[in-house]
């Protein structure tokens, strides 16, 4: 089986590069499987995690950021050269390799490689949501026609893979192959555990009003006038910049730190984490913390919360936007330890149906289906 991924770019520090290196490498090591990643502007960036060496790496050299150095006339003339180069140079690639199964992440890619793909199945891997692929901007006319003109695109896709089931289900009203395959995540590996003692409470998320950072400020005031004594963690791009300070609690009792290589030590040397997003498609620190031992307080938010925390077994989960009954809740896990230590132990438990030898399989399985069928 030949699986090749395409992509724009892979150069960031991001959950998405983290998560397909993982897949990549555990396909490469499957017997009968050969992996390709090829992007399009990779250029001299260098990969953010390690591939093995059974990856084939190749870079079509396209350089779509040049467009953007040029007027809104020569910058169209740039972009329709570059894509004839970038159709030559796929197309070219296609006849060499001959793979049997085309996969994509980038909503940009899905109408390119539907028009230049002939009979090769393509899967649709949607990091977002089915609702929110313009995030939360107004949509104007021109988001209004990007809209339409993607959803027709993934329409004609073999398979649009969702993290959630519930968010497969919407993607069914537009193309009804969606199924749902979680992220794998990484997840605690060592024999170590938070004991849910410290008094300290983690939040991991880039500086973002998608993570609800009003919310958080409305939360953690209320926990601190009952608990002074606790302190809150803010883990994320962005969180030590002096221009994100406003966005972030004012409490006394809050420290914001920078993105750290090792997010898994943090999450042991706290009791609780907390997630006020307003939508997550997944939300891969739930599960990483929970690996840890860590509970987990989350608003119930589209989609991933509910598929991952289960209310009052590993966590809780709060009605949307009710903060004065999530610092209630918070304040019941800072109020109970032996409740902390339950809740962590069943977390760790449960986090294990996100690992690599759990999630592999679902993607071998859908993958031989689709060329089987080709």
């Amino acid at each position: 089986m030949k699986v090749m991924f395409i992509a724009k770019v892979f150069a960031e520090w991001g959950g998405l590069e983290r998560v397909w290196t993982d897949k990549l490498n555990a396909l490469s090591e499957t017997p009968d499987y050969e992996v390709w990643l090829v992007t399009t502007d990779q250029g001299a960036h260098p990969y953010p995690y390690s591939f093995n060496d059974k990856v084939h790496l190749i870079d079509l050299d396209i350089r779509f950021v040049q467009q953007y150095k040029y007027g809104l006339a020569k910058r169209l003339w740039v972009k329709c050269r570059l894509m004839r180069l970038y159709k030559r140079r796929l197309q070219q690639l296609f006849s060499e390799v001959r793979p049997d199964l085309l996969v994509t992440n980038s909503s940009e890619n899905v109408s390119i490689i539907n028009r230049w793909r002939g009979d090769l199945p393509l899967v649709v891997e949607c990091h977002g949501t089915c609702d929110r692929p313009f995030h939360m901007d107004k949509m104007t006319v021109s988001k209004r026609l990007k809209s339409f003109l993607y959803y027709r695109s993934m329409a004609k896709a073999d398979c649009i893979v969702a993290l959630t089931q519930k968010d497969a289900d919407k993607w069914k009203t537009i193309n009804p192959a969606a199924c749902a395959i979680p992220d794998i995540v990484h997840l605690n590996d060592r024999e170590t555990y938070s004991d849910c003692k410290n008094k300290r409470v983690i939040f991991v998320g880039r500086i973002d009003p998608q993570k609800g950072y009003r919310y958080l400020s409305e939360i953690w005031h209320l926990v601190s006038l009952r608990h002074p004594d606790w302190l809150l963690d803010i883990y994320g791009e962005g969180a030590d910049r002096a221009e994100n300070k406003p966005m972030l609690p004012k409490d006394e009792n809050v420290f914001s730190h920078p993105q750290t290589s090792d997010i898994f030590e943090k999450y042991k040397e706290s009791s609780i984490l907390i997630l006020t997003s307003v939508y997550e498609p997944f939300g891969l620190v739930m599960p990483e913390a929970m690996s840890c031992g860590v509970p987990v307080i989350a608003f119930d938010c589209p989609y991933g919360p509910s598929e991952i925390v289960t209310d009052g077994k590993d966590g809780f989960l709060v009605k949307c936007w009710e903060v004065e009954e999530f610092a209630n809740k918070l304040c019941v896990l800072i109020e109970n330890e032996e409740s902390r230590r339950l809740l962590g132990r069943n977390a760790a438990l449960s986090s294990l149906r996100f690992s690599r030898d759990k999630i592999i399989p679902l993607w071998i399985t859908l993958y031989s289906s689709l060329a089987n069928n080709k």
